[in-house]
């Protein structure tokens, strides 16, 4: 069974930063996309940032030049870094999964719980 645990939300002032961490767990061979998304009370689910793992990266208009995707494939662990976060950004973050592959079976998508983002003074 394949799981993913979101960490490293929180707090923070505007104009501060956090690093979010997901890490998938299972006995995993290999995951295409690892993602980010995030919803806000009262909104809709909307796109954060995506990373392949050849490296493509895709980011929301909304965040570029303010948050970098990474991931380390080996560990099968993606990351977030928010810089100059904003008001606009609080919401509950949720980490993303496509094509996972193990060695039974292989899995189209997979969702994280969430963690929780406040950006306030």
């Amino acid at each position: 069974q394949v799981q993913l645990v979101e960490s490293g939300g929180g707090l923070v002032q505007p104009g501060g930063s956090l690093r979010l961490s997901c890490a998938a767990s299972g006995s995993i061979f290999s995951i295409d996309v690892m993602g980010w998304y995030r919803q806000a009370p009262g909104k809709q689910r909307e796109l954060v940032a995506t990373l392949t793992s050849g490296g493509t990266t895709n980011y929301a208009d909304s965040v570029k030049g303010r948050f970098t995707i990474s991931r380390d494939n080996a560990k099968n662990t993606v990351y977030l870094q928010m810089n100059s976060l904003k008001p606009e950004d609080t919401a509950v973050y949720l980490c993303n999964a496509r094509g996972v592959r193990t060695a039974e079976t292989y899995v189209m998508e997979y969702w994280g719980k969430g963690t929780l983002v406040t950006v306030s003074p």
